[in-house]
């Protein structure tokens, strides 16, 4: 190969969302003084001059954000992740002749970390065979993922679903404590996200990591000691508390746009009041919720869980310390999943409300347990198993949802100033909204006995019962 003029070289910011979409894709988002660069598309560099890094769908249109949409979350922000050096230099492979064959853009970028460099090929017409070749050779020579995301310092390399190795003849308390230690440095991993506020999926995925240890400590029975479960659960607890204000209004926030489409056009303005207060609110518990997080008491306690969770024998073993994972995982699994069944099978038109919230949080037990353990079973064994219980899931999350918000709902109702046209233009949009959410609701209900039918079917029980069951039977 051959280069065509001069490199080009300027200093630059890479940018991706904190879990890596675009490095997942093999795509670099560059921002250097002359705009946005978007690198690794099939077609080649993309480039806009008036756009900056933020949520996509709030970006100027462009080449680069129209081919960002629908490769990053709606959710995510796209934020700094390390400076850099981009160099650009435009080469070429060409025949004995000197006629060229393939153009090839070369994108290098490098970081304190470490450097990459993306390659770029375009076909010319009548020459499809040299590129063939020239792409099969380069095809090998690296990972594009894991080349993009050594770019980014160790504390901006970030794994939602980090795989926990888990074999089956461990014993089960080395287990838990690895699955603990594991969901609890997940959860700390979004500690300065959700301080600098940068989006909502932090705090997020830090409420998902803590109820994933908060699950192990209480659904593990008998790997530690009473005594240390009972502080375990208690001090844990202690430690999500704090973040449930900022949540609920997060999802209030997140459910604007469908809230408004609830009701006429006439009680849409109650509704943007509304919302206004809403983010007010919020802006209060993000900022004391950061405070929390940044305090002193806050760093000794979430150090002195992480260095309990260090090794297995810093808690004191209970009575199925030793057992291996394999049968202990099958009662645990086998149990949960029949609780579900007769819960479910129970449920009818008079069955009261909480019958069927307790249902989706056995259900949500019971999908916790089957993802800790799908590397005992075998991940693909287990998926179609997760699948079905999803489907009950939405289900029974919708029925949920509406009863929540309409709790919710009606709690803003009580905090209303007792007088004033603002008041009447809010109470009177809420009312519409509990009307909706309160058929909604009955809705859900309705279609929690077809839901559980689904998930009842004879190849779903087949398959709960040979893994879980008959196996252990066998054994």
């Amino acid at each position: 190969m051959v280069p065509r003029g001069d490199e080009e070289r300027a200093p630059a910011t890479l940018h991706d969302t904190f879990d890596g979409a675009l490095a997942a894709a093999g795509l670099l988002l560059v921002a250097a003084g002359d705009g946005l660069w978007l690198v690794g598309l099939p077609e080649g560099p993309v480039h806009q001059a008036d756009a900056e890094p933020g949520f996509v769908q709030d970006m100027n249109e462009g080449p680069v954000t129209a081919a960002l949409r629908p490769r990053v979350p709606a959710l995510r922000r796209l934020i700094p992740v390390a400076d850099a050096t981009l160099a650009r230099q435009a080469m070429a492979l060409i025949d004995d002749e000197g006629k060229t064959l393939v153009r090839v853009a070369v994108c290098a970028v490098s970081t304190g970390h470490g450097s990459a460099t993306v390659l770029t090929l375009s076909p010319l017409r009548g020459y499809d065979r040299p590129h063939a070749r020239l792409r099969a050779a380069l095809d090998p020579l690296g990972d594009p993922e894991a080349a993009l995301t050594a770019l980014r310092p160790p504390a901006m390399r970030y794994t939602a679903k980090p795989p926990v190795d888990i074999a089956a003849d461990m014993p089960a308390r080395k287990a838990a404590t690895l699955l603990a230690r594991t969901h609890l440095s997940v959860a700390r991993a979004n500690e300065r996200g959700i301080v600098a506020d940068h989006d909502t999926e932090f705090l997020h995925d830090y409420r998902v990591n803590l109820r994933k240890v908060r699950s192990v400590v209480s659904l593990f029975t008998g790997v530690w000691s009473e005594k240390d479960t009972t502080r375990l659960k208690d001090r844990f607890r202690a430690l999500m508390a704090p973040t449930g204000p900022l949540r609920d209004l997060d999802v209030h926030l997140l459910d604007r746009d469908r809230y408004m489409e609830m009701v006429p056009e006439a009680l849409r303005p109650g509704i943007v009041a509304l919302f206004d207060d809403f983010a007010k609110e919020r802006a209060a518990a993000q900022a004391a919720l950061a405070r929390h997080l940044e305090s002193d008491d806050y760093a000794r306690e979430a150090a002195a869980l992480e260095a309990l969770l260090a090794s297995a024998k810093r808690l004191k073993p209970g009575p199925a310390a030793d057992v291996p994972v394999a049968p202990f995982a099958q009662d645990l699994i086998w149990s949960r999943y029949r609780k579900v069944c007769k819960r479910a099978a129970r449920i009818d038109d008079a069955t009261p409300d909480e019958e069927v919230h307790a249902l989706r949080i056995h259900c949500k037990k019971l999908r916790y347990l089957m993802e800790f353990f799908a590397p005992v079973f075998g991940p693909s064994e287990v998926k179609p198993l997760v699948k079905a219980l999803k489907g009950l899931q939405d289900t029974l999350g919708a029925f949920n949802d509406a009863a929540v918000q309409q709790d919710a709902l009606r709690a803003v109702l009580e905090r209303l100033p007792r007088r004033g046209a603002a008041r009447i233009e809010i109470a009177t949009s809420i009312g519409a909204l509990l009307t909706v959410l309160a058929q909604r609701q009955a809705e859900g209900r309705a279609r929690v006995a077809s839901s559980f039918a689904a998930f009842d079917s004879p190849e779903t029980r087949a398959g709960f019962a040979d893994l879980f069951h008959r196996g252990k039977e066998a054994a």
